[in-house]
């Protein structure tokens, strides 16, 4: 009987600090791993990243149509602008105009 006390005492005394040891293995691996730990936060820094670059490519894009139509407004009607829009949307060309074809790697304008 002493033997089997020995060992109860023993286990009982081992219990608490291996659930405490356990409950502290798993917090540090979902802090690293888990839906909100460091790796997720890692992945998300990458696609904030992303999205910051595609934002600033959409509002450079976005400044340079409102550029162009800014010379359309009935407020302020640029003719060179009015020209070029209707030569484009009628596939037509001045017979004074010289033309330069451009590889489609080498586009003039973007």
């Amino acid at each position: 009987m002493a033997i089997g006390a020995g060992i109860r005492r023993r286990l009982r005394a081992a219990v608490p600090p291996a659930i405490f040891l356990a409950l502290t293995a798993y917090f540090c691996w979902n802090a690293t791993q888990g839906n909100h730990g460091l790796k997720a936060y890692a992945q998300a820094q990458v696609l904030l990243r992303t999205a910051q670059a595609d934002l600033s490519q959409a509002v450079h894009e976005r400044d340079a149509w409102e550029r162009r139509v800014a010379g359309l407004r009935s407020a302020h009607l640029d003719r060179d602008t009015l020209d070029e829009r209707a030569r484009a949307m009628l596939n037509l060309t001045d017979p004074g105009d010289v033309i330069v074809a451009y590889p489609p790697q080498q586009r003039l304008f973007n």
